[in-house]
């Protein structure tokens, strides 16, 4: 879980094209590396968009075993609960998809084998929109750059550009039957320098309800509301949404 950091770079109210991020976006594909990831990171958002419409999916690339500090727990049990407690929490706030890659825990690397199983989701669910971790650290708030945070974002960045597109990159998901998808942007969190912003202050406590599900990571989770609400009361501020405002934000890169 990522540690309080400074308040974001401010982001002109001009350069947000709609501070919701729902004009022209039918399906929009998180990926994320841990089951709660999500949740921490852009959940309000997430409701923000299932309740304008758009279907929204996840794909987690890590079973979470490495995650908890309950020893008495195996690690094989805690993946198993983990999978459970994203789904519950991915249910909070409208979203039912949800795809598990199963790859080891605190392991991860921007592997081929990693790009082509994020390439087959981008694939089978064809999104407009891909929201992912970004590959820079985040020195501002190093926790936000877990190791498997800056490869889940390598990886995906190179799914969406060029292997999902590419009809030559990863026959094998040709002889599958999925045919190449272009995503049109990316969205990208944790990111040195975001220029776009959600308001998520009437999403709020859709997000908190979806971290409460993370019990084996956040315990009772008395804490949240409070921490939570320092993270995105400076997103807030940063967009220039008010006082009292809360957001989400991103760095979104248009792939043409």
């Amino acid at each position: 879980m990522a540690t309080d950091g400074p308040d974001p770079t401010p982001i002109a109210l001009d350069d947000l094209e709609g501070v919701e991020g729902v004009e022209g976006v039918e399906k929009i594909l998180v990926v994320c590396a841990h089951p709660d990831d999500v949740d921490f990171g852009v959940a309000g958002s997430v409701a923000v968009w299932v309740k304008a419409g758009i279907d929204v999916a996840y794909c987690i690339v890590t079973d979470g075993d490495a995650g908890g500090s309950d020893r008495s727990i195996s690690r094989a049990d805690m993946a198993v609960l983990r999978r459970e407690e994203q789904r519950a929490a991915a249910a909070e706030v409208g979203v039912h998809d949800v795809t598990f890659l199963g790859y080891p825990d605190g392991r991860l690397t921007p592997s081929i084998e990693l790009r082509r199983d994020i390439s087959r989701q981008i694939r089978v669910k064809r999104p407009q929109r891909l929201v992912c971790p970004s590959p820079e650290r985040f020195w501002d708030r190093i926790g936000a750059s877990h190791p498997d945070h800056l490869a889940v974002g390598e990886a995906s960045v190179c799914s969406v550009y060029p292997d999902a597109r590419n009809p030559f990159a990863h026959p094998e998901l040709l002889e599958e039957g999925l045919e190449p998808h272009a995503v049109t942007e990316m969205w990208l969190t944790a990111a040195p320098n975001p220029d776009r912003a959600v308001e998520i202050t009437d999403t709020f406590d859709l997000k908190i309800a979806a971290l409460r599900r993370h019990r084996s990571q956040v315990g009772e989770g008395e804490w949240l509301d409070a921490r939570i609400r320092t993270w995105v009361e400076a997103g807030g501020r940063a967009a220039g949404l008010g006082e009292g405002r809360l957001a989400e934000l991103f760095k979104v890169v248009v792939t043409p």
